[in-house]
């Protein structure tokens, strides 16, 4: 028997680190392993030891013959990567006691023996921020702050992962034990350039990490783009997930069709959370308010379209995989282009992403949505947005190309929302480049500002998965650490004493590390009421009320 890789691999390679026969491909030292989709493991060289799957922080990994019927295919997948002897079996490489040739040992730091500990402050608690305070923990003596804008951690992790994927969310319970951490303190509520500067953090710290991630998302620049109901996926995505930042009522559902603009993994997970069963998201962390809006939609087809053909699609095959298994939905592609049927044809199969699509049901979508059948995702490629006609106070259809020579269609629908992507925004006090939407670096060393430094999204732009800010925040940890080897670290002036005075004399509301376990307790608790994981609170002021009021019955005891 042996081990799979499935939908929700994260790409952070911890199951490499621990696989004894090296049979888990890309490595981080692999070319492949920044653009791979997923990582694989090789059906001859497994050893049916389970380490990986002990070690996968979102359970991923899987016997292959304990697979279900919607995940066999990753089997194939798996052993699909091996064929034609590109990689050989590990097991094959050595005749001795060694389960494989081991390269020689790289130490990609070297600290002094009398290194002193840094106090080091993080910006932003999502996966880029976390595994450079994880990296800073466990490698170093340093003391880190963490601090967000929000009232709780987590990032895209909370507010970001849609709540149809909780193992994937599972990868915030490994972030989570360092919260508590005895060099953490943690800061959260505190937005810098509103209740602290970046001059004034860097003032109390030898260094400061930015990984506010993108937060905002590109526009069409289309007429009618500014109508009612025309919505950013990433509003959509914060309105669902119960961000506080989000307008609890703000989504009208009442239409029978919703077009997605886009076709990368948001774009599949707004189209998939719009048509999926309500009550089975409610054995989810779904926002409450999502989940009696979804209960009363009228929403039975999602129209997802593509600037592109299939094979250029941005979605990974792993999403668009899981799509053709939800219960209750059909999954068919527009036959509108004649191109979109010819990539799908040739394709070489499962591999090859237009090949997934190969036995889907092919429609030709028009003004009116069906009037019978069951909820249905529509994958229309080749297709894009001219105009967004209203009509009613709202939305009343988008009229798009309909390829081939053929001139503009149509489509009737009351909602759209744009997922083609994320942009950064600026950070008072530190530089920004307008064109991508990123802060300026080297090896993440912010340019012209000692000291400061940036991980994930804000860094190298809204690409790469959870798994790829390891990677890229080990980079910069290690600058920054070479940098403190090297001296050229300005010396704070403040010590972390009166770094918080400060931030509780800017903001009141400042929730701490007990703060955010009352937080955690109480949504658990919602949650155990209501039959769910947990019922997230859904504003500031429930938060901080929340925070405020564990911490206060903590200390009463």
């Amino acid at each position: 028997m042996t081990y799979a890789i499935t939908q929700t691999c994260c790409n952070d390679a911890t199951c490499v680190a621990v696989c004894p026969v090296n049979c888990i491909h890309p490595t981080p030292e692999e070319r492949a392993f920044g653009s791979t989709e997923m990582l694989h493991i090789d059906p001859r060289a497994c050893i049916d030891c389970g380490a990986c799957a002990d070690a996968c922080p979102v359970d991923a990994i899987f016997p292959v013959d304990a697979l279900s019927a919607g995940q066999r295919e990753y089997a194939d997948i798996n052993a699909a990567y091996y064929e034609g002897g590109e990689r050989p079996a590990a097991g094959d490489e050595v005749d001795g006691p060694n389960f494989h040739v081991w390269g020689e040992p790289v130490f990609e730091r070297s600290l002094p023996s009398d290194f002193g500990p840094l106090r080091v402050a993080v910006v932003g608690t999502g996966p880029a921020g976390m595994y450079a305070a994880q990296d800073l923990l466990l490698h170093t003596a340093a003391e880190v702050t963490l601090i967000d804008r929000l009232p709780v951690a987590g990032g895209l992790v909370r507010y970001g992962v849609a709540p149809d994927h909780p193992a994937t969310k599972k990868v915030g319970d490994t972030f989570s034990r360092f919260h508590s951490h005895p060099r953490v303190r943690m800061h959260l509520g505190i937005e810098v350039g509103r209740d602290v500067t970046a001059e004034e953090l860097s003032a109390h710290h030898d260094a400061v990490i930015y990984a506010v991630g993108a937060s905002t998302d590109k526009r069409l620049g289309v007429p009618g783009e500014e109508l009612p109901g025309c919505l950013s996926a990433t509003a959509f995505v914060a309105w669902y997930n119960a961000h506080p930042e989000a307008v609890a009522q703000g989504v009208d559902l009442s239409a029978e069709r919703v077009v997605v603009v886009g076709n990368g993994n948001v774009a599949l997970d707004v189209a998939r959370i719009l048509v999926a069963d309500p009550e089975a998201l409610a054995a989810t962390d779904i926002a409450a308010h999502a989940l009696d809006a979804l209960r009363a939609s009228r929403v039975r087809e999602v129209v997802v379209l593509g600037r592109r053909g299939p094979e250029d699609a941005a979605y990974t095959r792993s999403e668009l995989l899981a799509l053709k298994h939800v219960p209750g939905v059909e999954l068919v592609v527009d036959g509108h282009d004649p191109r979109t049927g010819a990539s799908i044809d040739a394709a070489a199969g499962a591999d090859d992403r237009a090949g997934v699509l190969r036995g889907l049901p092919r429609v030709r979508t028009g003004a009116a949505s069906p009037t019978d059948g069951e909820r249905r995702i529509v994958l229309r490629f080749h297709s894009e947005v001219v105009e967004i006609q209203g009509g009613g106070g709202g939305v009343r259809s988008v009229r798009v190309t309909d390829g081939g020579g053929a001139g503009p269609v149509d489509l009737g629908a009351g909602l759209l929302l744009r997922a083609i992507g994320y942009r950064g925004l600026p950070v008072p006090g530190l530089p920004f480049d307008e064109a991508s939407g990123t802060v300026p670096h080297d090896g993440g060393r912010v340019a012209g500002l000692p000291g400061g430094y940036v991980v994930g999204w804000i860094k190298r732009g809204p690409s790469g998965g959870i798994g790829a800010n390891r990677t890229c925040a080990a980079e910069t940890v290690g600058t920054l650490l070479a940098d403190a080897v090297a001296g050229t670290l300005p010396a704070p002036t403040g010590d972390a004493k009166a770094f918080r005075r400060l931030a509780r004399r800017r903001n009141r509301r400042v929730v701490d590390a007990r703060g955010l376990a009352a937080i955690d307790r109480a949504e658990r608790e919602r949650g155990r009421l209501d039959g769910r994981p947990r019922v997230k609170l859904a504003t500031v002021e429930e938060l901080v009320a929340t925070a405020r009021s564990g911490r206060l019955l903590r200390l009463t005891r």
